[in-house]
């Protein structure tokens, strides 16, 4: 016997719960991602301007901890003699391209140096020498590189793995400050290297309650249709069951007659 499950009816109620469940399914993923997307308008650590440029002493002392959330991505400057016996490459991978970033010490006045990332140099290309005599640098000052997430690399002499004082203190002999700072290429020296720009400035992640609440009504209708269409495909078979019996019992009692007149 066909179920009834199975006739042009059910069929179509069939179809249209499956809707109503893809589309509250919907609902609910894009509320919730709404619900605890980043606030785009509360940045944390906004990119300054570098005309704002401060000097980095006035912000940080040599061997001090850089706290991200206070100096990350602040325009700074500073002033003194690249040690250009001590440059480093840093590998990294850029568009799916083999690099490597360039640093050196900008050896300050005092003695301590700020690590300068001159910018980025394709595999094999040859890297310009940075300028000799006292200059002045302008960039973005940005944390040092932490090991979680940097995939472990065999580097080769005149290499390393990442930049962060932790590890350019095993490497240059002088007192550093923590983090570094990214140029953006107006220096005629970097010319032929591709600026290293500013990360894109963290943002707070704030819970939207509306859209929360509305992941939960999404969801609330969702289950509440599949209930619903289960509810309705049991008492359709409980109906069926029971007009079967019924119609059995008919058939029975037709059939007692036919045999006592016999």
């Amino acid at each position: 016997m066909r179920s009834p499950l199975l006739s042009p009816r059910w069929l179509g109620i069939h179809l249209v719960a499956l809707l109503v469940v893809l589309v509250c399914a919907t609902g609910t993923s894009w509320q919730f991602v709404r619900a605890f997307e980043p606030d785009r308008e509360v940045i944390t650590n906004p990119v300054e301007d570098l005309a704002s440029a401060r000097p980095v002493e006035d912000l940080l002392e040599p061997g001090a901890y850089m706290h991200p959330d206070s100096f990350a991505n602040q325009a700074v400057e500073a002033t003194g003699r690249y040690d250009t016996a001590e440059q480093l490459l840093v590998p990294r991978v850029v568009d799916g391209v083999l690099g490597h970033d360039v640093i050196l010490p900008l050896v300050t006045s005092d003695g301590s140096a700020v690590t300068v990332n001159r910018g980025w140099a394709e595999e094999g290309q040859d890297v310009p020498e940075a300028p000799g005599g006292e200059v002045t640098v302008t960039g973005w000052l940005l944390p040092p590189v932490g090991a979680e997430g940097v995939v472990p690399v065999e580097v080769s002499e005149g290499q390393v793995e990442r930049i962060a004082a932790s590890v350019l203190v095993q490497e240059w002999d002088h007192p550093l400050y923590e983090g570094y700072v990214t140029l953006p290429g107006q220096d005629p020296a970097t010319d032929s290297l591709v600026p290293v720009p500013p990360p894109e400035p963290p943002t707070e992640v704030e819970v939207n309650w509306r859209s929360l609440s509305y992941t939960v009504q999404w969801a609330m209708f969702g289950v509440s249709a599949v209930v619903f269409w289960f509810i309705l495909v049991r008492r359709e078979l409980a109906e069926a069951r029971s007009r079967r019996e019924r119609a059995s019992d008919g058939e029975e009692q037709e059939a007692q007659p036919a045999v006592a007149g016999s």
